[in-house]
């Protein structure tokens, strides 16, 4: 399984909140909901976190097997 763990602890380290990610990134609230939950999102969304948070995507998910 895929998580985003590391995602609100790379954004708590960076001072950047989930509605700067949605004005920096233009990521809406519906895709921060998917983050939260573990859900699919798709590899620009990705891309456009690594960008805004200038992070590598092993600052931003994990794999975790079941």
């Amino acid at each position: 399984m895929i998580v985003f763990d590391k995602l609100w602890q790379t954004m708590q380290e960076k001072g950047v909140s989930t509605y700067q990610l949605r004005e920096k990134c233009g990521i809406d609230s519906k895709t921060v909901r998917r983050l939260r939950a573990n859900d699919n999102i798709e590899t620009k969304t990705l891309n456009k976190l690594c960008a805004v948070l200038s992070c590598q995507i092993k600052d931003i998910m994990e794999y975790r097997p079941d």
